[in-house]
């Protein structure tokens, strides 16, 4: 692997390489640099020497090198879904689904090509106009994380490019060898160079210097709140502007008329999919009294039934890293030290072959959670999950609000009543009603509290790119006097 900068594929400075191993099977995949300040550097002067050509082109444009990748993305998809497999432990069909997220996010944002449109306003007189049109920022910085490693990509190149900002590029360490592949097909695509540059590496040695830099306009990271907030304070100092999608917590609530098996087949894939790694995984189960034993009964039978090992043999494949592995094991040990109950799972699965070295935790349920708990308070991130029986509409939303993170929520319920109370009270950036996730392109993914700022997805994340610019135009020439000036000292 290379950096890419200023259009071509280089070493990093200090032929450093990083290793990473398979969360499958825990082999060794591969090697990748570690860019140094000095590479930041570069990648930061080639992407401001390439703004003003690129933000000159025009969106339609632009448009074309994006619907370009598209295709070249398309034609190999098989590719990139085997990489997901390795890299990330994915089994076939949520890699099948994460390329086709890639593959609708870049159709949805070329799309808008001929979409971005501003405003004419009267002035003061009939011959004064505000003209207020949308330009871009300038160098985007785009972090992004290992959970969805090919469609966080996808969902940040192509808003940034196809709004005629430039980009630098830095991937999760855990998922290197996918952005790589998707930062390739954008190359090959013939973005002219500068437009897109690459470089990995630590983000303990480069991850404050980039976003600090004086040539980043905005920075853009899914990632957690710890990083978010590091990264507002170094930002701070040139005033860039932030998206950052950062912690969640999602409650599940059902109602004690809900379709039970419609909120079961929905919570299965709201907590197992991707083995929980999602900021909008399903992390606290709330259920009316009146039908909790049952729905409980129902969660416990279907979880011991989710087979976890190799994705491509499974149902649930493994987490990222040794780390996520050994935090999965101290929630548990932790819970059970509490005196709370584990209904299923709790501990790695009994493997043989090559998946026995993987990183691997069966799926888990912790029944009757207390709601200040470390379950049902802190970020899992993992196949874990706990349960608490609720008695009423208001202490149940009381409880979902209750978090420090405001992503997503669901609700099963018939009662329509209900569900429109709930579109006022829940105070998360997305509710799911009777449906599963996850967000849709056209849809806008962002949250409250700790979850973040601004957000992705929809018009409204194509504008968080852009800056309204305002131009006042007079054309008399003069229809008003400026009082504060003396007539007499306008003289030819």
């Amino acid at each position: 692997m290379k950096l890419l900068i200023d259009g071509e594929w280089i070493d990093a400075e200090n032929k450093e390489q990083l290793k990473k191993f398979s969360p499958v099977d825990g082999t060794l995949m591969g090697e990748f640099p570690a860019a140094s300040k000095n590479d930041v550097d570069r990648a930061m002067d080639a992407a401001s020497k390439a703004f003003e050509s690129w933000s000159a082109l025009g969106s339609v444009p632009r448009s074309k090198y994006i619907y370009k990748a598209k295709e070249l993305i398309e034609k190999s998809r098989r590719e990139l879904e085997e990489l997901l497999y390795r890299e990330n432990g994915k089994i076939p069909i949520e890699a099948r689904q994460e390329v086709d997220g890639v593959l609708d996010q870049m159709q949805y944002y070329a799309e808008f090509a001929r979409k971005i449109t501003g405003d004419i306003v009267e002035g003061e007189t009939p011959k004064r106009k505000i003209f207020q049109y949308k330009v871009p920022l300038g160098v985007v910085v785009a972090l992004t994380p290992w959970n969805f490693p090919a469609a966080m990509v996808a969902r940040k190149l192509a808003p940034a490019l196809l709004t005629g900002n430039t980009v630098v590029l830095k991937p999760s360490s855990d998922t290197p060898f996918t952005a790589e592949w998707i930062v390739k097909k954008f190359h090959e695509a013939g973005f002219p160079k500068g437009v897109l540059n690459f470089v990995p590496g630590r983000g303990s040695e480069i991850g404050d210097y980039i976003v600090s830099h004086k040539k980043v306009a905005l920075v853009t990271l899914t990632g957690s709140t710890e990083t978010g907030q590091r990264i507002m304070q170094k930002a701070s100092a040139n005033m860039s502007k932030l998206i950052l999608e950062l912690g969640g917590k999602a409650p599940f609530m059902v109602w004690k008329d809900a379709d039970l098996k419609n909120a079961l087949r929905t919570f299965l894939w709201a907590k197992f999919w991707n083995a929980g790694q999602s900021c909008i995984a399903a992390e606290r189960l709330y259920v009316h009294k009146d039908v909790y034993g049952k729905f409980m009964s129902m969660v416990k039978k279907a979880t011991s039934s989710i087979v976890t090992g190799d994705p491509k043999k499974s149902d649930m494949g493994p987490l990222i890293n040794k780390v996520a592995l050994g935090n999965m094991e101290a929630i548990v040990e932790n819970a059970k030290s509490s005196g709370y109950k584990i209904d299923t799972g709790g501990s790695k699965p009994k493997l043989s072959g090559p998946a026995a070295n993987g990183y691997y935790f069966l799926p888990t349920v912790i029944e009757g959670v207390a709601q200040d708990s470390s379950v049902f308070q802190d970020e899992i991130f993992g196949p874990v999950v706990g349960s608490m029986e609720v008695t009423s509409k208001d202490d149940m939303f009381k409880l979902a609000n209750d978090s420090k993170f405001g992503l997503a929520s669901y609700l099963f319920t018939a009662d329509q009543n209900l569900m429109f109370d709930a579109f006022e009270r829940i105070r998360f950036g997305e509710l799911y009603v009777n449906m599963p996730g996850p967000e849709a392109s056209q849809g806008y993914h962002t949250g409250f509290r700790l979850t973040g700022q601004a957000g992705e997805g929809s018009k409204h994340g194509i504008e968080e790119y852009l800056k309204l610019k305002n131009i006042y135009v007079d054309y008399a020439g003069g229809d008003l006097h400026i009082e504060t000036v003396r007539e007499d000292l306008i003289k030819e």
